[in-house]
């Protein structure tokens, strides 16, 4: 885990390996379309297919990494577990970095994507790295800067997830969740700009009081609409109320869920959903990198022997 956090610092983009379950190793690999070659790239394409292929009835998911396309790949960061022995891939998570703007400076929203689980694996405790370890990354190696993060779903197990590990999280059935100037900027630039992310037509409306996409099941993501029976139920009743009497599944409605990951979501999701065994570990790599990050900056401002932003080195000193 600290070679983990070790790349995860020193590296622009990140490629990594590590092993987060018994048998079972996850790849964080980020803009994948910009670093892989047509061969390797097509073969992460493949392997996420073969997910899906598993995990759905029937048909097939046209939008977002499953076109293969370069443009859409530049754009996300990929987390895929496979099997250690054989390296069969068994579940993922494809997120999604959109450009926004937020009181006039641009703005990075991280869209938690598409999650998928081969049901062989299932149960067998990966949604600590599929719903949340790439974002707690992205967070550290922003100097744990608050990131927003979208969600767009009908399931409410997910629901309930996004709204229990981060922070300010709206639409939510919990007590002081309220839509703020800064979800409904967010949420029209969504709608407006990057519905190809989730795979919903121009043709889905957009209720934006309740952040409900009406009709969103039209755009490469048709295979996904369930009904409120075959979604995966969350064990606090009151998200699967709140999605049953927000959401009209025979027409195919989705939630569009904006909250940010700061310290308090962090320090929930360490303690609250990262396995025990896996807890000291990720803590303690988590501070190692904190400090570098931090500790980094000021060394290469001292350092008057290289270029550091604006800054140019010192003249070199001539001998007399």
């Amino acid at each position: 885990m600290l070679g983990f956090w070790l790349k995860a610092l020193r590296r622009p983009t990140l490629d990594l390996s590590l092993a987060t379950a018994p048998g079972l190793t996850t790849r964080i690999i980020e803009r994948p379309g910009v670093v892989l070659d047509d061969a390797e790239l097509a073969a992460l394409v493949e392997q996420l297919r073969t997910v899906a292929g598993r995990t759905l009835a029937q048909g097939a998911l046209t939008y977002g990494v499953f076109s293969g396309e370069r443009e859409r790949l530049s754009q996300s960061i990929v987390t895929l577990i496979s099997e250690t022995a054989t390296g069969r891939p068994v579940a993922f998570n494809a997120l999604a970095q959109m450009q926004l703007s937020l009181n006039g400076e641009p703005e990075q929203v991280t869209h938690l994507g598409l999650v998928m689980v081969d049901p062989e694996v299932r149960g067998r405790g990966l949604s600590w790295v599929l719903y949340g370890l790439t974002v707690l990354v992205l967070f550290v190696r922003g100097g744990l800067r608050p990131r927003w993060i979208s969600n767009v779903t009908q399931v409410p197990s997910v629901v309930g997830m996004v709204c229990e590990t981060f922070s300010d999280v709206y639409p939510s059935p919990d007590a002081g969740s309220r839509q703020s100037f800064a979800h409904l900027s967010l949420a029209r630039q969504i709608m407006r700009g990057h519905r190809h992310v989730f795979g919903v037509g121009d043709e889905a409306g957009f209720e934006e009081a309740r952040s409900v996409i009406t009709d969103a099941y039209t755009g490469g993501s048709d295979d996904l609409k369930k009904s409120f029976e075959q979604a995966t139920q969350h064990r606090e009743p009151r998200y699967n109320d709140f999605c049953q009497g927000t959401l009209d599944y025979e027409r195919g409605d989705d939630v569009l869920q904006l909250g940010r990951m700061d310290l308090a979501a962090a320090r929930r999701y360490l303690l609250g959903q990262v396995p025990r065994a896996s807890l000291p570990g990720l803590i303690g790599a988590s501070a190692f990198l904190l400090l570098q990050r931090l500790v980094l900056p000021l060394l290469h401002w001292l350092d008057d022997t290289r270029r550091f932003g604006t800054l140019r080195p010192r003249a070199a000193r001539t001998k007399p």
